[in-house]
């Protein structure tokens, strides 16, 4: 587990609890890294969990299940919160228009899509669950 004692851990426990993106960077098999944004939820421990297409992410951490995850920093170029993590595809969750706590925090999101719930979860259909394992930046 990531320690987030500390004025750094607090301020990357706040990224997590509040921000509504986070980038994603899975690695490809020829080594290239893809980094994309991802929308997420924290389950207040250890991990997050993501609903993905299910395409060249799920391929990456399908071969190679090492990502990072990379808040945006402020304009000075501080506050740095960028994790190691390992993903999972995690065959517990539920779709995401069935995640009581992804759908009020992204809800108004799916429908700027032009999206509804049902048809978000029929897309972004499998669920990815990352384990932070480590804690970087200043």
């Amino acid at each position: 587990m990531v320690d987030l004692a500390g004025e750094h851990g607090a301020r990357a426990l706040d990224h997590l609890q509040l921000d509504p993106v986070v980038w994603l960077t899975t690695v490809s098999p020829s080594g290239a890294p893809l980094p994309m944004p991802v929308w997420f939820v924290f389950d207040g421990q250890e991990s997050l969990l993501v609903y993905s297409i299910n395409g060249a992410r799920v391929r990456n951490i399908r071969t190679n299940p090492r990502v990072a995850l990379s808040f945006p920093s402020d304009a000075e170029g501080t506050d740095v919160v960028v994790f190691s993590g390992q993903a999972t595809i995690e065959t517990e969750a539920p779709p995401a228009d069935q995640n009581g706590a992804y759908l009020e925090k992204y809800e108004q999101r799916i429908g700027g899509l032009g999206m509804t719930p049902a048809s978000f979860a029929a897309t972004y259909d499998t669920p990815l669950r990352i384990r932070l394992t480590r804690l970087r930046g200043q």
